[in-house]
């Protein structure tokens, strides 16, 4: 059992060692572990922290698009029914102009018409009264003794005009 059993010098130097080491390791490797840790932490909680600022940012940004949006689709409606009231304008001006050109040129041609008729009745007027100023001088050179031959030739004249 001697050999299972330790030593009462080793135990005592194997406690100095370990208490030596563990100084050591305390002084120059912990401390630097442990502020790397320390480090690692706090850029994880600085990280984290930034994150969440960011996703606020984001909501944020989105809130403030979709107001921006509604303010796009108001304005859009706005100007959309604003043209649409100037069409509908312009429409019914471009109708009333229309229609009174349209009324104008009718009256411009009922008194084209009218001047027309009127120019044609008075030549009618006057080629009546020329074939009867020719009628009347016919019968005038002709003997106007005689009736029978009066009638005949006025009706010769009459069939004359009737071709005509």
């Amino acid at each position: 059992m001697d050999l299972i059993t330790p030593g009462f010098g080793l135990i005592f130097w194997q406690t100095v060692i370990f208490l030596a080491l563990v100084f050591v390791l305390s002084k120059y490797a912990w401390k630097p572990m442990l502020n790397a840790v320390k480090e690692r932490e706090s850029s994880i909680e600085e990280s984290l922290a930034a994150a969440e600022k960011a996703k606020e940012e984001m909501s944020k940004l989105q809130s403030d698009n979709e107001k921006l949006l509604d303010e796009a689709r108001l304005e859009r409606d706005k100007i959309i029914k604003e043209a649409l009231a100037t069409a509908n304008n312009i429409k019914d001006e471009a109708k009333t102009a229309a229609s009174k050109i349209s009324g104008k040129m009718i009256e411009d041609a009922k008194l084209a018409i009218n001047n027309e008729k009127q120019a044609a009745l008075t030549e009618m007027k006057n080629q009546v009264a020329s074939l009867s100023l020719e009628i009347a001088e016919r019968l005038l050179r002709q003997n106007l003794d005689d009736q029978p031959k009066q009638s005949q030739l006025v009706d010769q004249y009459l069939n004359d005009l009737n071709i005509n």
